[in-house]
C-alpha cells in the first residue's frame, strides 16, 4: 500500500482527490492539506510514497514543497497539479523533480489513473499485462513529446500543441503518412478534434513560428542535431513532424 498526501488549496477538488484514491485499496491516504507548509509539515511525519502538489498553495507555495521533497525525500514521486500552461512553469516543476504536470481543469479520477500508470513503470515487464504495458507506452510517449516541446518553446495552451503532438504520434505508427500530410494527417487530426484540415494546417504552423520566434536556437538545434536552424529559417509542418517523429524511434530502438 502506498502511502499518499494530497495538498490542494481548492477545499472542493481536494474531496474529490481524497475519495478517488481512498476507494482504491492500493493507496493509504495519510494527510491532506491546502497550506504548504501544512504539507510539508505532513511529508516530514508520513513520509510518503506518493505526493499531489497544487502550486498555488498559500504559506509554502508548491515550488517549495516540491524542493523539500527533492532534498528530503528523493524517493517520493511529486505529481503537480496545477492553472498555469506557461511552458516555463512546466519546465520549472518538471526541473524540481515532478514527475508529472496535470494542467487544470482535470477531473480527480483522470489524476487517480494517470498517477497509476506512471507508478507503474517501476514495475517489473513480466508482472505487466501487455494491455497495460501499452497504455504505459502511450503516456511515456505523450511525456517525451510535451518535454521536447517544453525544451524548445511550443505553449502547451494553444491547439496547434495538440495537433502536433497528435501527428507525431501518428507519423511514429505509420511513417508513411508524413508523405501526404494533406490528404491523410491532417484530415485524421481535424476528425479526430472535430476540425477542418485547413485549421489543422494553419495551427500547426503558427505553433512552429511561435517556438521559433522565442529564440531557443540551441535547444531546437539540440533536438534536432543533424540540421542546424539558423535565424529566421523555419522547418515546414511535414519536417518538423517527421524530424521528431524519427528523433523518438531512434531513441525508442537504442
Amino acid at each position: 500500500m502506498r502511502k499518499i498526501v494530497i495538498l490542494e488549496s481548492n477545499a472542493q477538488f481536494l474531496g474529490e482527490l481524497k475519495a478517488a484514491f481512498e476507494q482504491d485499496s492500493e493507496f493509504n491516504v495519510c494527510g491532506i492539506g491546502a497550506d504548504g507548509e501544512v504539507g510539508i509539515n505532513l511529508i516530514n511525519q508520513h513520509k510518503p510514497d506518493v505526493v499531489l502538489l497544487d502550486t498555488t498553495l498559500p504559506g509554502e507555495d508548491g515550488f517549495g514543497v516540491l524542493k523539500h521533497i527533492k532534498g528530503n525525500q528523493p524517493n517520493c514521486s511529486a505529481f503537480v497539479i496545477s492553472g498555469f500552461t506557461d511552458d516555463n512553469i512546466v519546465a520549472k516543476a518538471i526541473a524540481g523533480g515532478a514527475r508529472y504536470y496535470f494542467v487544470k481543469p482535470v477531473s480527480a479520477q483522470t489524476v487517480h489513473e494517470r498517477v497509476k500508470e506512471v507508478l507503474a513503470e517501476k514495475t517489473s515487464q513480466y508482472l505487466v499485462s501487455p494491455t497495460s504495458r501499452d497504455r504505459r507506452r502511450v503516456t511515456s510517449l505523450d511525456e517525451k513529446i510535451s518535454n521536447i516541446f517544453i525544451s524548445i518553446g511550443v505553449p502547451p495552451h494553444i491547439m496547434g500543441y495538440q495537433y502536433l503532438r497528435e501527428g507525431i504520434k501518428m507519423t511514429i505508427e505509420d511513417q508513411s503518412i508524413i508523405n501526404n500530410v494533406t490528404k491523410r494527417l491532417y484530415p485524421e487530426i481535424a476528425k479526430k478534434y472535430n476540425t477542418t484540415p485547413s485549421k489543422v494546417e494553419r495551427a500547426i504552423r503558427h505553433a512552429i513560428e511561435v517556438a521559433w520566434n522565442r529564440g531557443r536556437i540551441e535547444a531546437i538545434n539540440s533536438v534536432f542535431g543533424v540540421k542546424v536552424y539558423i535565424g529566421s529559417e523555419r522547418p515546414t509542418n511535414s519536417e518538423f513532424i517527421a524530424l521528431v517523429a524519427d528523433k523518438l524511434v531512434f531513441e525508442e530502438l537504442n
